[in-house]
């Protein structure tokens, strides 16, 4: 196969490109000029420079391939129509591109499970449950599903709904650790939340199965770890990994939201990003943030194996090898 990969320097972007490069196939690589390209490092591809707001860019990338991992997206903006920009708008550029082939190249989209919004402890999101985002990325996320589906006529459009991935590269989840390493441990009150996790390894594995199977055409599939965790489990074990006690330290809600707030300020004014942010603490401060992987494994035969404790110790470990903590 002749393949195409959007956002192939970010975190799942590049374990995707790494198992693409092992087996052997052709991969292209959309990517920014001026990007970081570490995370590619070891991996076998071609460089395609271009971004997914950028209409004819996109029309030479996508010549020739057969199919398309669109990956590229942004998880932090100043504003709705940031989100909207690139997340959204982006994926209907990618789709008219595709379009104007006339080849039919396959289209594997990765959505978010906050396309779908939080749930409720004891009822995890299934696929047929009614788009509810929360806040502006998963509204971005819900909308470029739509779009895709929109032009599921004239492509093959399957899309993938990661709920929070872990695995060693993993930026988002990268505060809980350095808490952690500094002998701190956060317990938020009206707790736990349980939250679904996955292992990047498994996503990367459902990509490519998506990328072959017709019955996944035209469907959304979740995927992630059978058994939830609660912030407070994510933090013990990797408090664990890394032979640490912490101390724990309770934290109101109100508290951890007006600490998002005066982070956000920082980051407009000096244009740093911080890892702590508004949108993050909303995540936090959820319900639940649970969702069924039966579908997949109904009409695929796909489940999640990895041990998202196993790959929470892994990314630990990682990341005091790297130096990120």
């Amino acid at each position: 196969m002749n393949i195409l990969v959007t956002g192939a320097n970010g975190f799942l972007g590049s374990w995707l490109v790494r198992a693409l490069s092992l087996r052997g196939l052709k991969v292209a690589c959309l990517l920014r000029p001026g990007s970081d390209f570490s995370s590619l490092v070891g991996c076998k591809y071609e460089t395609v420079e271009g971004d997914v707001t950028d209409a004819s860019g996109l029309a030479r990338a996508v010549e020739g391939r057969e199919v398309v991992f669109h990956l590229a997206g942004i998880r932090r903006a100043a504003t709705r129509e940031d989100f909207m920009r690139v997340n959204a708008e982006g994926t209907r550029l990618l789709c008219e591109a595709l379009v104007a082939t006339g080849t039919r190249p396959r289209l594997v989209l990765a959505g978010s499970l906050g396309a779908s919004g939080p749930g409720t402890p004891g009822r995890p999101k299934v696929e047929e449950d009614p788009f509810q985002p929360v806040e502006w990325y998963g509204e971005s996320k819900a909308e470029a599903e739509r779009i895709a589906f929109s032009f599921a006529d004239r492509l093959p459009v399957t899309v993938v709904r990661p709920p929070r991935i872990v695995g060693p590269g993993d930026r988002e989840n990268l505060l809980l650790f350095k808490l952690v390493s500094k002998g701190l441990r956060l317990e938020l009150g009206g707790g736990p939340r349980p939250l679904t996790l996955v292992d990047v390894e498994d996503v990367v594995d459902l990509l490519l199965l998506l990328a072959e199977r017709d019955e996944a055409l035209g469907q959304a599939f979740f995927v992630g770890a059978p058994q939830p965790l609660s912030l407070e489990e994510l933090q013990d074990i990797a408090a664990g990994a890394l032979g640490i006690q912490p101390r724990t330290v309770h934290l109101p809600p109100s508290v951890l939201t007006t600490l998002a707030t005066l982070a956000d300020g920082v980051t407009r004014l000096t244009g740093r990003r911080l890892p702590l942010n508004r949108k993050f603490a909303r995540q936090l401060l959820a319900p639940a943030w649970t969702c069924s992987s039966a579908k997949a494994e109904r009409l695929l035969g796909f489940r999640a194996t990895r041990d998202v404790a196993d790959s929470i110790r892994r990314s630990a470990r990682w990341y005091k090898e790297q130096g990120w903590l």
